[in-house]
């Protein structure tokens, strides 16, 4: 039996019972249960903490340390009954704790308030959820690289505005989003700093007059600094707001991925085909294998985008320091790692069973005039400044497009009818592979860069 001995823990004051519609409003076991492990960890802590300054006496501890173990393997068993009366899971846990150990149990609040208790807890759990997402994010870097050797001689049309740009060689794409997530990875593990910080002790909002040791405490816990001051806190989410932008952003570059994957994969398109266990089919048309997953991984983006903004209104004017709004902090955080954790786990996969239609993009490569910006720069390599350069491809590109001609398809008359200093030597950058070839630039599509940074990611991989 998990319940406490008549009444609220804060009932002493009162006269009158609950209303059971503000118990049922007021409630948040039914999300924040999720923190019962980090609870049991924190209050693990806090009691070895009261042990060693005295607070509790060893015998008192050791009744604590394992009246809190036995709770835990029944919540890991599923056999811990939750009550709405019981308000959260540190009442949960506190109750269960003293209807088994009695009074003692009654000792473990010492010193802590479930304000710090809360942020502590909520910390803890964002701590390892950051971990999480780093090791999911790794994967699908691996995802990417692990095609870059075999995509290595593919040529992409490159697009801005939607229109096609320039060309890039496949790995050089697949290496663009491994830059993206590994700046989500800096985003998190920076995050991470300001998460792993130890508010436990600060009780409510004051501190408390009892000798603790709030440094014992953050060390036992792993934590890298302890809160240095209790008004911040019970105040304090500014942690759970930058966690969340950081869940946002890594869904927006997914996002970005789906939405053109989802493009490459349609008649229009197809330079891609995607596996069809990634895929579903239509209730009515039986010729339908349709995107659902990038669909989704891009739909989903809403609701973490509109999580983060829940967060901000959430904390907007709170006055110092804890206020009961700041229950609603913990169900958009889980909702956005839960929904980040399952696009990344199907993104690395997918990315790896998608197959490349080199025919199909080879096929129309020579469309859109990607080498123009190299005849360009062959001009400017000629001594020709940029501008007056600009205005003599432009001439040239506009004369293909009424012919209908690629630009190395045109005889060297008509290259030398708007510049008459042109020679032969300009077909040796025309066409996309003379294109691609022709980059010097660090951090272009030049094969020799691609691959250097081909090799930088395998070993940073760990390849």
């Amino acid at each position: 039996m998990n319940g406490a001995e008549g009444g609220k823990a804060w009932s002493g004051v009162f006269t009158e019972a609950t209303d059971r519609r503000v118990e049922k409003f007021t409630e948040s076991i039914r999300f924040d249960k999720r923190l019962s492990r980090q609870d049991i960890t924190g209050s693990m802590a806090h009691a070895r903490m009261l042990l060693e300054t005295e607070l509790l006496t060893p015998e008192e501890f050791r009744q604590i340390e394992q009246g809190l173990q036995t709770i835990q393997a029944e919540i890991d068993k599923g056999e811990f009954v939750y009550r709405m009366e019981l308000e959260d899971i540190h009442m949960h846990i506190e109750s269960a704790l003293i209807a088994k150990i009695g009074d003692v149990g009654r000792k473990l609040h010492t010193g802590r308030s479930r304000n710090d208790q809360v942020s502590t807890d909520f910390r803890l759990w964002c701590r390892g959820a950051a971990d999480r997402l780093t090791e999911q994010l790794l994967e699908v870097q691996r995802a990417f690289v692990s095609r870059c050797d075999e995509d290595f001689d593919v040529i992409l049309p490159g697009y801005t505005h939607t229109q096609r740009a320039q060309p890039v060689l496949a790995p050089h794409y697949w290496l663009c989003y491994c830059e993206k997530f590994e700046r989500d990875i800096d985003r998190l593990a920076d995050c991470r700093k300001r998460v792993n910080v130890c508010g436990l002790g600060a009780a409510a909002l004051a501190g408390t007059s009892l000798p603790i040791d709030r440094f014992k405490t953050a060390e036992l816990l792993g934590f890298e600094k302890v809160a240095a001051n209790s008004l911040d806190v019970s105040s304090d989410r500014d942690f759970a707001l930058e966690f969340a932008f950081c869940m946002t952003q890594i869904s927006l570059h997914l996002s970005t991925w789906a939405e053109e994957w989802i493009w490459w994969s349609t008649a229009e398109f197809r330079y891609i085909q995607l596996p069809q266990a990634f895929c579903t089919g239509s209730s009515i048309m039986p010729q339908k294998v349709n995107p659902d997953v990038l669909e989704l991984i891009r739909g989903k983006t809403a609701r973490v985008s509109g999580n983060l903004q829940t967060l901000i209104t959430l904390t907007k004017g709170l006055p110092l320091a804890y206020n009961r709004d700041l229950q609603e902090d913990k169900e958009p955080i889980f909702d956005s790692f839960d929904t980040v954790e399952m696009c990344l786990a199907l993104a690395a996969p997918l990315m790896a069973r998608t197959k490349l239609l080199r025919e199909n993009i080879a096929s129309r490569l020579e469309e859109g005039y990607l080498d123009a910006t190299a005849l360009m720069e062959y001009l400017i390599k000629r001594g020709i400044p940029q501008r007056t350069a600009h205005g003599i491809v432009g001439r040239i590109v506009r004369i293909a497009m009424e012919r209908r001609r690629p630009l190395m398809q045109l005889p060297l008359e008509t290259f030398r009818s708007v510049d008459p200093a042109l020679d032969e030597s300009v077909y040796g950058i025309l066409g996309v592979k003379n294109a691609v070839h022709a980059m010097r630039s660090y951090g272009s599509t030049a094969p020799e860069e691609v691959r250097q940074q081909i090799e930088v990611w395998k070993k940073k991989l760990s390849f």
